[in-house]
């Protein structure tokens, strides 16, 4: 199969992580989709909600679910939101396998502690917003085509769960 595979889950559900290992692991080469609006707006995702606020950036996200799309033999990292504007997974299922990265706002808390480069988790209550988050988010990402649950694996099994499915598609 050369179809794409695609991560998406909240913030610190693994998938940059996963992203390395699945690249390393299949030879499919990483693409981060905040990476890449960072490097087309040559600013921080911060600054860009900052100066332009999260519409902006959401459309940026549609401009390169789009572009990136339309590539195949990729392991495709998203940002947390962008599952929030319906036509970004269309995009991403047209030459994708999807998946969802199911992640306990407890351990999501864990893994989160002491990061202060998300916009969204600008917060007192990092803990309340999260479970905002996942309640406006989880029925769009439970549209992905996989959903993997990650609170009790390790990002290898993860990953090597993620190719195994991949390949039974293929």
């Amino acid at each position: 199969m050369n179809k794409n595979i695609v991560l998406v889950g909240l913030s610190g559900s693994g998938k940059s992580t996963l992203g390395n290992i699945l690249s390393s692991l299949s030879g499919y080469a990483l693409v981060d989709t905040d990476a890449i609006i960072v490097k087309l707006q040559n600013r921080s995702i911060n600054n860009i909600f900052e100066t332009n606020g999260e519409e902006f950036f959401r459309t940026l996200e549609t401009q390169v679910s789009k572009e990136i799309s339309a590539f195949d033999k990729q392991i495709i990292s998203t940002g947390g939101g962008i599952v929030l504007k319906e036509k970004n997974l269309e995009y991403l299922k047209q030459n994708g396998v999807v998946f969802y990265l199911k992640t306990s706002v407890n351990t999501l808390l864990k893994r989160l502690e002491g990061d202060n480069t998300r916009p969204l988790l600008k917060t007192d209550d990092v803990k309340k917003k999260l479970e905002n988050m996942l309640e406006i988010r989880g029925k769009l990402y439970e549209k992905a085509d996989v959903t993997i649950e990650t609170d009790k694996l390790t990002p290898e099994e993860t990953a090597k769960e993620i190719l195994r499915i991949y390949n039974e598609r293929s």
